[in-house]
């Protein structure tokens, strides 16, 4: 398998929308393969084709994986997905606010509201009809790869435009949060002085 080099911003590939896929040939399963490679070393969950200088209705997804009662992952517990020619054919009326990032757009994090459960019709990589129905995280990946098959990125859908943050940024950001949360949970456990008696 061979490493892809991922295109950035402002790549105008990014912003066009992707051809469907009509040969399931030895080339694409090639190409699926090393969009698998790519996406692992760049530590990615998602890859669409069109981050990699690639026209073509295909994305690569890999769930989070499972972990123990002591929140540690479990080796080889992660879901792959390979979409080809994949669409949206319902999405909830509930939606979530989540933090998004993008192999395109390296060193920002941005707020994204999205529906929260979505079904998805797609081709495996041999071009056998999918089904999907997706909640929580994973809707989420889908339905950012999707985008970017139709040319859209994350920056697009921001909650506003202030919520777009570098990652630094947003990490200091987090841990201030927390400092203060937990100065917060110390005020309310602490225990009072007992008044002296004059």
């Amino acid at each position: 398998m061979t490493e892809l080099q991922i295109v950035t911003l402002p790549d105008e590939g990014l912003r066009k929308k992707a051809r469907p896929v009509t040969k399931f040939d030895a080339e694409l399963q090639t190409l699926i393969d090393d969009m698998i490679e790519t996406m692992r070393v760049a530590n990615g969950v998602g890859l669409a084709a069109p981050q990699i200088g690639q026209s073509r209705q295909l994305a690569i997804i890999e769930s989070l994986p499972k972990t123990d009662d002591e929140e540690n992952e479990i080796e080889d517990s992660r879901d792959l997905f390979v979409i080809v020619n994949p669409r949206i054919v319902w999405e909830s009326n509930d939606v979530v606010d989540g933090i998004e990032g993008c192999l395109s757009i390296p060193g920002y994090l941005g707020e994204v509201e999205r529906p929260y459960s979505v079904r998805v019709r797609a081709q495996d990589r041999h071009g056998k009809p999918l089904k999907f129905r997706l909640k929580g995280w994973t809707a989420r990946i889908f339905q950012h790869e999707i985008d970017h098959l139709n040319g859209v990125l994350f920056i697009d859908k921001l909650t506003a435009r202030e919520n777009l943050w570098t990652e630094e940024a947003y990490y200091e950001m987090q841990k201030a949060k927390m400092e203060e949360e937990e100065e917060g949970v110390e005020e309310e456990t602490a225990v009072p002085e007992p008044e002296k008696n004059s």
